[in-house]
């Protein structure tokens, strides 16, 4: 019916693979998954309906697997953490295994609750979930003859490859880290164009009910950008976003408002950490690297400065007896180690009362400021501005 340059096939199967995109960032994953914003009507059942034509995924098998992935993060349990089961299986096989884990009755159960389950739901979408697929194969060869079918077939391969993959395999694995989430979740790359802004996953895990993926000024997520869209036409309603941090210079000590800020921006609070005292930290294992083989003691300094990054428990045996070795050469190491358990404690201790966890805080930064260490002075009279 169509007959197109080269580039018309190109632009179009770019097209139609980016709203399949667009159809699981802002429907399955920031609506359905984590509640983040609302839809109207039209918007999500022609999102479903796209869905279930470009990729036969059943809402609630994907959501449960989803929601599933946020609770068992980098565990056993987990359905495709590379962590687990190794970055070339969620690669090649990302695919299987959410087939494997959207199988699992016990999953559905307990982490499919709140999906659609109306008529359409039950008897088209869930029910013939590949007759979807196979009509659109039928429209892309009416539209545009034999190269209808490798049209189709990049369609079918795109979120297998971009999402089932990429996503879940490399941003488990490569990138970079705003929030120093207990998980390996990582950034791809600062630009979420052309998975929809799901490249910024290390953000999303420090803040998961957000429908705003992007948190620095240099970072941009197109799905953000097409739900602003969609909500200045009334089409969504935008629930929750990564919380701004503000600053208070005027308080002379932490505070309970202090203490909530600190809870609320947890996983940023030990990413500033980590880079504030990152300069006292390199000079002290820079030291310890011409010291420690002349007594007797040979170890990966590289890998001490990622253990320095990790709670206690986080780590194995082995590791825990190597940094133990190191941090009982340097009173500095120790210290920065320590304070950054204690910190860490702060929103662990859910036992205690507020009046006692803002106690903890005030005597948390007064013994950071008499530490002598100028980096982690500087950190603790920052946090105790936090409002």
């Amino acid at each position: 019916m169509i007959d197109l340059p080269w580039w018309g096939y190109v632009a179009y199967t770019f097209a139609v693979t980016h709203v399949t995109i667009a159809a699981v960032t802002i429907y399955l994953h920031r609506h359905q998954a984590h509640r983040g914003l609302d839809l109207h009507p039209v918007v999500s059942h022609f999102f479903r309906f796209w869905l279930w034509l470009t990729t036969g995924m059943v809402t609630r098998e994907w959501t449960a697997v989803h929601r599933k992935h946020h609770a068992r993060c980098e565990t056993a349990e987990d359905p495709h953490s590379p962590q687990i089961v190794g970055i070339r299986k969620v690669l090649l096989e990302g695919t299987e295994l959410y087939r494997k884990e959207a199988k699992n009755a016990e999953t559905l159960e307990r982490y499919g609750y709140g999906t659609p389950d109306d008529w359409i739901e039950r008897n088209v979408y869930s029910r013939f979930s590949t007759w979807g697929v196979g009509l659109m194969l039928a429209i892309d060869v009416a539209l545009f003859g034999a190269i209808g079918i490798t049209i189709w077939a990049v369609q079918m391969l795109w979120i297998p490859v971009l999402a089932a993959g990429v996503i879940n395999g490399l941003g488990h694995y490569w990138g970079y880290r705003n929030y120093q989430t207990e998980d390996a979740s990582a950034n791809i790359f600062p630009w979420g164009i052309l998975i929809g802004g799901e490249e910024l996953h290390n953000n999303h895990h420090a803040y998961a009910s957000s429908a705003k993926l992007s948190a620095r000024w240099y970072e941009f997520d197109i799905g953000w950008l097409y739900i602003r869209i969609l909500e200045i036409l009334g089409l969504a309603q935008v629930k929750r976003v990564v919380p701004k941090l503000k600053l208070d210079p005027t308080k002379p000590a932490p505070d309970a408002e202090t203490l909530q800020a600190v809870i609320t921006h947890r996983y940023e609070v030990l990413a500033r950490y980590a880079k504030t005292v990152k300069r006292a930290w390199n000079e002290e294992l820079a030291r310890l690297r011409d010291r420690l083989p002349k007594d007797g003691v040979r170890i990966d300094l590289v890998a001490v400065r990622r253990w320095l990054l990790r709670d206690q428990a986080e780590l194995g045996a082995r590791e825990r007896e190597e940094l133990d070795a190191v941090l009982r050469h340097s009173r500095v190491l120790e210290t920065l180690y320590s304070m950054r358990q204690e910190l860490a404690a702060l929103w662990q201790r859910s036992s205690l009362s507020r009046e006692q966890l803002v106690k903890q805080l005030q005597d948390w930064c007064r013994k950071a400021e008499q530490s002598g260490i100028a980096h982690l002075q500087e950190f603790s009279r920052r946090l105790r501005c936090y409002a």
